[in-house]
């Protein structure tokens, strides 16, 4: 039978071990690997280092022939990243959820893989299954990253299509996949609230994700807000004391500000992917909200709702507070819980003086405006 998904969905188990071999025959992924561990040496040993790096992977790899079992070798990295770069990770709301259902988790968006992979990590450490989680192929500029995300349930979302009619076309197949997951496969599934990371730290749910969700509705069959109830859809907040992407999204963000346009360097997004990983994160906390009912009329309801949660749910720490006061004074923390932290005032000062002067005011709103975000609820008619 065909497969009207094959294009887009993550690789069944049966298609695991190709995808792995076509892994270490590939050069540029040994490389990644490589400068992830090794730093400069691979730059300047490769030719060396290649053929090691290999055997070694292999090794690590032999066994593997489901996507279960790459998931299982896979925890076993996240537990000792969890331990090398955070100084704590928690979760909370998860008691609300259905360990036998499937729900689609609509998350504010931080980082480039650590956002689904603590998603992932946290409902697989409270009995519920795995995500398959959305990646724009903007990402995937080279087969073997492809492949890798394919590997770890990663299903793709065709952002590079030209032409209105061909858009259309694969926002509907989306949609299509994305509902047969949830309601027919009984998958859960991790989508970001917007496309593109929040560089600002401004978490706002774009309303054309919504519409792209809505397309596989039957509008002779289903009404909106029955549509989006039945996608079980969960507002999820995560939240970083430390961004270890701060100063490259405050450089981009700077040079937009006042060029009007930034050029990605050549792997720049894979660079962000690695010092998301192994970079300091202080306190990580991982929030999931209450599913969404049937009462909501329209794409920008659904986004205003998962907004609410999201800013209401997201855990603040005192770095977010400290930037604040760096930029607008001293905020009204009344009725607002803030987290201790890991960092202190000192070293947080240090980390932001390190930066460009010019780009440190950029840097110091993509921390501050989580609190912008959350006196402004609670400001707001019936906020807290």
């Amino acid at each position: 039978m065909s497969d009207p998904y094959a294009a887009i969905r993550p690789f069944n188990d049966d298609e695991v071990r190709p995808a792995i071999e076509r892994l270490l025959a590939r050069t540029e992924f040994l490389d990644a690997v490589g400068r992830l561990r090794l730093g400069h040496s691979m730059a300047l040993l490769g030719w060396l280092l290649r053929p090691l790096l290999r055997g070694y992977l292999r090794r690590q790899l032999n066994g593997v022939e489901s996507v279960q079992d790459l998931q299982l070798r896979i925890k076993v990295y996240m537990d000792r990243m969890i331990e090398q770069s955070t100084a704590g990770f928690t979760t909370s709301g998860l008691e609300r959820l259905d360990r036998t259902g499937a729900y689609l988790f609509i998350s504010n968006h931080r980082d480039i893989a650590m956002d689904p992979a603590f998603t992932n990590y946290a409902l697989h450490r409270a009995g519920h299954d795995t995500l398959r989680i959305a990646i724009g192929d903007n990402l995937l500029t080279e087969q073997w990253v492809a492949d890798l995300m394919r590997l770890n349930k990663s299903f793709i979302v065709q952002r590079s299509v030209s032409g209105p009619r061909e858009l259309l076309a694969a926002s509907r197949l989306l949609s299509q996949y994305i509902r047969h997951s949830v309601s027919v496969d009984n998958v859960p599934v991790w989508i970001a609230q917007r496309e593109g990371r929040a560089k600002d730290g401004l978490d706002r749910t774009e309303p054309a994700v919504v519409k792209m969700l809505s397309l596989s509705r039957d509008k002779a069959q289903e009404e909106f807000g029955e549509h989006m109830a039945g996608l079980r859809i969960v507002p999820v907040a995560i939240s970083y004391e430390l961004d270890p992407c701060d100063a490259l999204k405050a450089r981009e963000l700077y040079e937009r500000s006042t060029t009007g346009q930034y050029e990605k360097a050549d792997q720049e997004d894979v660079a962000s992917i690695g010092r998301g990983i192994a970079g300091a994160k202080g306190r990580v906390h991982v929030h999931f909200g209450e599913p969404l009912g049937p009462e909501f009329a329209s794409a920008d309801a659904v986004a205003a709702e998962i907004d609410r949660q999201v800013v209401s749910g997201y855990r603040l720490h005192c770095t977010n507070v400290w930037a604040y006061r760096q930029l607008h004074g001293e905020p009204d923390l009344s009725g607002i819980s803030v987290d201790e932290g890991s960092c202190s005032e000192t070293a947080f000062d240090a980390r932001i003086a390190a930066m460009d002067p010019e780009i440190r005011p950029h840097a110091l709103a993509g921390y501050a405006n989580a609190l912008v975000s959350a006196l402004a609820v609670k400001a707001s008619p019936g906020g807290s």
